[in-house]
């Protein structure tokens, strides 16, 4: 019966006016908080992007080095 006349953006209003009342001092806090986990997540993940670059880059040089050494030790091993 009480639901029956609630929308959704009465929800919304209640739960705003909520926070305000109760949850004002606390905001700056959660919101520097918010903050800080949102700069270590892009940090994290742009590590994660350069190692894998890294990888990339030593796999590949590890392939063309090892081609030109086996083929310098075979010409020398034919002199």
């Amino acid at each position: 019966m009480f639901a029956k006349g609630l929308e959704g953006w009465h929800l919304i209003v209640i739960a705003v006016v909520v926070l305000v009342i109760w949850g004002g001092p606390k905001l700056p806090g959660v919101a520097k908080n918010l903050g800080e986990s949102m700069r270590v997540f892009r940090k994290e993940m742009r590590t994660m992007s350069d190692e894998k670059e890294a990888d990339k880059k030593a796999k590949s040089a590890e392939s063309h080095p090892k081609d030109s050494k086996a083929e310098s030790a075979d010409s020398a091993d034919k002199n």
